[in-house]
């Protein structure tokens, strides 16, 4: 049996509403990286200070949690997260990369759709230690990554 689910009965999911075209400050069209049939990409809103750039991972059906995920939804996540890791790592000059995804509270999970984070890493970047240091990205700046990663990439980045 699986676990209950922690998504409140009135979620506005931000990853359900970017693929409706309902947009905000955090979650914009031009965060967009990569689009499949099942799964896409956008630059993360929140970085941390050693790791800008950081991406998300997202299938396109409302997921809650890898409880849930479909084979064939896994499978899509996972065939792009190993596309974005290598885009991220040939185009943003780091040194390696570091994935999570996170299932229910207590495992960290704030945001009630299945995403995989994928990390520019560096040496010493201490990305494990600074979880504290986490801040909110302005649109400007991640547009400087979407664009590298959408041109290392030369994938579709929209949901028409």
């Amino acid at each position: 049996m699986l676990p209950p689910t922690h998504e409140p009965s009135e979620y506005a999911c931000p990853f359900c509403g970017i693929q409706r075209g309902t947009f905000n400050e955090r979650n914009l069209p031009s965060d967009i990286v990569a689009v499949t049939e099942r799964a896409f990409a956008r630059i993360a809103p929140k970085w941390w200070p050693g790791n800008t750039g950081a991406v998300l991972v997202i299938p396109r059906a409302h997921v809650e949690n890898l409880y849930d995920l479909s084979p064939a939804d896994g499978q899509a996540v996972w065939e792009l997260t190993q596309r974005l890791a290598t885009g991220i790592r040939l185009s943003y000059g780091c040194e390696g990369t570091s994935i999570r995804q996170h299932n229910e509270p207590a495992g960290g999970q704030d945001v009630w759709h299945l995403h995989v984070h994928v990390f520019p890493r560096y040496a010493d970047d201490r990305l494990y230690q600074r979880q504290d240091e986490a801040r909110w990205v302005s649109p400007a700046d991640r547009e400087v990554f979407a664009h590298r990663l959408r041109s290392e990439l030369g994938m579709p980045f929209s949901f028409d």
